[in-house]
C-alpha cells in the first residue's frame, strides 16, 4: 500500500481509538482529520476548510434543523405528548396490548411532530412505565415497546436523519421526507401488529386495562378528548408535511410554520409562559449547537479522508464484494448495523456513508431508496445494545424494579422487527419511492 493508503488507515483508526477513549466525537473527528491531513498534505489540503465551514453555516435547508428542534421541544414541554397518551389510552384500554398500541400511535403524531428521539422516550416512560407495571404488562415487553415507539421519530418525517441524508446524497428535503413517510407507517404497522397477535398469544404479558378502571371515566368525553388532545397536533402534521410534501414551502419555511403553530397549541391549550418560551429556546440551542458542531467538526475529517484517496480505497473494498449493486448494498447494510452497536447516527451518517456514496453512484442506484434504506438502519441504532441511546434514556427514567436487563431484553424484538421492515423496503423498493414518483418530486 501506499503512504498515502497508510494514513487512511490512521486516520480510521485514529478517530475510533480517541472515541474508545472517552473523547467527545466531533474532538474526535477534528483532531483525526487535522492530524492525517497534516501529514499526508501539509497545511495545503485545508485551504479548502474555510469554504467549507462557511457552506455549513450558511446552508438554507441547514435552517430547518432549529425550527423543527424548536416545534418539538415546545410540543414536548407544554406537555401536549401527555394529553395524547390519556386519551389514546383509554381508547385502546379495552384490547389486549391496548396500551402498548397507544403508545406506538403517540409515538408516531411525537415523532411525526418532534422528531427528537430523547424528548419521546422520556416523556413517554415518565408517563405510561409506571401505570403498565401496575397493570400487569411484563417488564421486558413495556420497556421495549416505550424505546421502539420514541425512535419513530427518526424515519417519520420532519427527522433530523432526513434532513442530514438529504445534504449527502443531493436529493431534495421534500422528496425524502415523502419517500420515508409509508415506510415510517409500515414500521409502526409492523408494531402494531406484533402488540396485537402477543396480546392474542400471551395475554397475561399485555393485559387489556380493567373494565372497573375504564368505567371511572365520564361517559360520552371520550370523542371530546380526542378533538381537543390528538386533533391540534396532528393537524399541524399534516399542514407542515403536506405543505413540503405537496410542493407549497420549502422545508425551512414549513419548518418555522411549525414552529409557530406549535407555540399556537400550547396557546390553546393555556400553557404557553414565558417559563415555557425560555425552557423551549434553551432546549432548542442546546440541540442544534450538539448537531452544528459536529457537522463543523466533520468537515476536516472528510476532506482528510477525500484528499489522501480514502474514496478510492473503498470502491476498490467494494469491487471485492460478490453480488455487484445488490451484494454491496447488503454489505452497506450489515456494516452500518454493525457500526450502530458502538456510534451514533450522526457519526456514521457523516463519516461512513460519504465513504461509500460514490460506489453506489457508479452502479446508477436510486438515491431516495438508498438514503431511506440507511435511515430505517440507522434507526436501528438507537435500539440496539450496548450503546442504543434510546435505551441509555429509559434507563435513566426508569422506576426501581426496572433493570438493564429487562431494558435489553424488551429492545430486541423491535429490533428484529426493524429489520424485518427494512428487508420489506429492500425488495420492494417502491415502498420508499412511489409517493415520490406520484406526486412528481
Amino acid at each position: 500500500m501506499s503512504g498515502n493508503e497508510w494514513l487512511v488507515l490512521g486516520l480510521l483508526g485514529g478517530f475510533l481509538a480517541l472515541m474508545m477513549i472517552g473523547v467527545p466525537v466531533a474532538i474526535a473527528l477534528a483532531v483525526s482529520g487535522f492530524a492525517a491531513g497534516y501529514l499526508g498534505f501539509g497545511s495545503m489540503l485545508f485551504s479548502l476548510l474555510p469554504a467549507r465551514l462557511y457552506g455549513v453555516v450558511t446552508n438554507y435547508t441547514m435552517l430547518a434543523i432549529p425550527l423543527f428542534v424548536f416545534m418539538g421541544v415546545m410540543l414536548e414541554k407544554s406537555r401536549v405528548a401527555e394529553d395524547m397518551l390519556e386519551t389514546i389510552g383509554r381508547a385502546m384500554g379495552g384490547l389486549n396490548g391496548g396500551m402498548g398500541i397507544a403508545i406506538i400511535l403517540v409515538g408516531v403524531l411525537m415523532g411525526a411532530s418532534t422528531g427528537i428521539v430523547g424528548a419521546t422516550v422520556v416523556t413517554v416512560a415518565m408517563l405510561t412505565l409506571p401505570t403498565l407495571m401496575r397493570r400487569g404488562y411484563k417488564p421486558s415487553i413495556a420497556c421495549g415497546t416505550i424505546c421502539a415507539s420514541g425512535t419513530l421519530g427518526q424515519i417519520i418525517p420532519p427527522s433530523l436523519v432526513l434532513i442530514l441524508l438529504s445534504e449527502i446524497v443531493g436529493e431534495s428535503v421534500g422528496t425524502l421526507f415523502a419517500a420515508a413517510f409509508i415506510p415510517g407507517l409500515v414500521l409502526a404497522a409492523v408494531y402494531v401488529i406484533f402488540l396485537i397477535v402477543l396480546g392474542k398469544l400471551k395475554p397475561d404479558w399485555v393485559p387489556a386495562i380493567p373494565a372497573e378502571e375504564r368505567a371511572k371515566a365520564a361517559p360520552g368525553t371520550l370523542g371530546r378528548d380526542l378533538l381537543r388532545t390528538v386533533l391540534p397536533p396532528l393537524l399541524l402534521v399534516v399542514a407542515v408535511l403536506g405543505s413540503i410534501i405537496g410542493g407549497i414551502a420549502a422545508p425551512t419555511e414549513a419548518a418555522s410554520m411549525g414552529a409557530l403553530g406549535s407555540a399556537l397549541i400550547a396557546i390553546g391549550a393555556r400553557r404557553f409562559t414565558w417559563t415555557l418560551l425560555r425552557e423551549t429556546l434553551h432546549g432548542t440551542l442546546t440541540i442544534t449547537a450538539m448537531v452544528f458542531f459536529i457537522l463543523l467538526c466533520a468537515q476536516p475529517f472528510a476532506l482528510a479522508f477525500r484528499g489522501l484517496g480514502g474514496e478510492q480505497m473503498v470502491h476498490d473494498l467494494f469491487s471485492l464484494i460478490p453480488g455487484g449493486e445488490m451484494g454491496a448494498l447488503l454489505f452497506l447494510m450489515l456494516l452500518l448495523f454493525v457500526l450502530g452497536f458502538f456510534l451514533e447516527w450522526i457519526e456514521i451518517s457523516y463519516i461512513a456513508l460519504p465513504m461509500f456514496l460514490p460506489v453506489f453512484h457508479a452502479y446508477g442506484t436510486d438515491m431516495v431508496w438508498l438514503a431511506v434504506l440507511v435511515a430505517m438502519n440507522l434507526q436501528m441504532s438507537f435500539l440496539t445494545p450496548p450503546f442504543g441511546w434510546a435505551l441509555f434514556f429509559l434507563k435513566g427514567v426508569a422506576p426501581p424494579g426496572i433493570t438493564t436487563r429487562d431494558i435489553y431484553a424488551g429492545a430486541i424484538p423491535y429490533v428484529l422487527l426493524q429489520m424485518l421492515a427494512l428487508a420489506l423496503i429492500f425488495i420492494f423498493p417502491g415502498i420508499a419511492t412511489w409517493l415520490p414518483k406520484a406526486i412528481g418530486w
